[in-house]
């Protein structure tokens, strides 16, 4: 029996024309889901620009915008002044340098008020009056003896010096009363780092030269600031009135006070 090849051709053709409508429909159906994929997108992605997802967010990005407004890192508070008054007569005078601020914290109310914390550096040095000068015994106190000549005359270039060094944190409050002009109340606390005694003069053309170091300072102590400044430009007047030794361990110098300039505040 001859095979019937005419009847196997047709069949191979619908098969072929089967697999064919078959393709054609798996692209199509693709191709529309493609198309619906895009369209979600982007309807989301429009829906996001002009709907927050949740009130929380919302609430959260114009929470971190209004901390962004107010709140601040601060550089600020260089000054310089001179001690006007001393509790202890032997002072000749004083002198102050520093910064309020290294760094700090400033909250702004943009309504006139700022309020800040940070942490400076304070540097201040006594001068003692003529014909003496600063000595430390061998049981680290401190106190005063005349040059070694009998005659003052013969001492040149004389200076004694008590220095203190200190790490200050100050708490401020700044005010603006009129465009550009603000008044500040501050207070101080002041970690006494390290305190030293110079003295140098000159003898028969010899000079001279002692240093005592490691005194027995009063290692925290409080002082209070005012400040008018216009600009960045403004004056201070500072009162310190701790003690600058521990109890026992030198004279009773306290309650200084210091005018200056302050620039940056």
């Amino acid at each position: 029996m001859r095979p019937n090849f005419k009847n196997h051709f047709l069949i191979m053709k619908k098969i072929v024309l089967l697999i064919a409508a078959m393709f054609t429909m798996a692209q199509m159906s693709a191709a529309n889901n493609d198309a619906a994929i895009n369209t979600d997108a982007t309807n989301a992605e429009a829906t996001a620009l002009t709907t927050p997802d949740d009130d929380t967010s919302l609430l959260r990005d114009r929470t971190d915008s209004e901390i962004n407004e107010h709140w601040s890192v601060i550089f600020d508070g260089v000054y310089i002044g001179m001690g006007v008054k001393h509790n202890w007569e032997p002072i000749n005078n004083s002198f102050e340098i520093g910064i309020l601020n290294v760094v700090g914290l400033n909250y702004n109310s943009h309504h006139g008020q700022n309020i800040s914390l940070g942490a400076g550096f304070h540097h201040r040095s006594y001068s003692v009056k003529r014909p003496n000068m600063l000595v430390r015994d061998n049981n680290g106190i401190v106190g005063l003896e005349p040059y070694p000549s009998e005659n003052i005359n013969e001492i040149k270039d004389r200076s004694s010096n008590l220095n203190l060094w200190a790490i200050q944190f100050p708490l401020i409050f700044r005010q603006r009363i009129v465009s550009k002009l603000d008044i500040s109340l501050a207070g101080i606390l002041n970690w006494n780092t390290f305190a030293q005694a110079d003295n140098h003069y000159e003898l028969n053309k010899t000079d001279y030269d002692t240093h005592y170091k490691g005194l027995k300072q009063n290692k925290v102590n409080f002082d209070f600031m005012g400040s008018l400044t216009w600009d960045e430009f403004g004056i201070y007047c500072r009162y310190s009135p701790g003690k600058f030794f521990k109890d026992g361990y030198g004279p009773e110098i306290k309650e200084t006070w210091t005018i200056g300039l302050m620039l940056g505040l």
